[in-house]
């Protein structure tokens, strides 16, 4: 078994994913929060 050293991962991988959700979650919440916009100002 391989002994792990501490630091030692590449997580550029792990990083890149993480923001990738981040972004995702960011426009998700712009596109919800337009579409409750928009559904007051039809619904006056």
């Amino acid at each position: 078994m391989a002994t792990h050293e501490h630091g030692t991962m590449d997580t550029s991988v792990q990083e890149k994913t993480y923001a990738g959700f981040v972004t995702f979650v960011a426009r998700t919440i712009v596109v919800i929060i337009v579409a409750l916009i928009l559904l007051a100002l039809i619904n006056g």
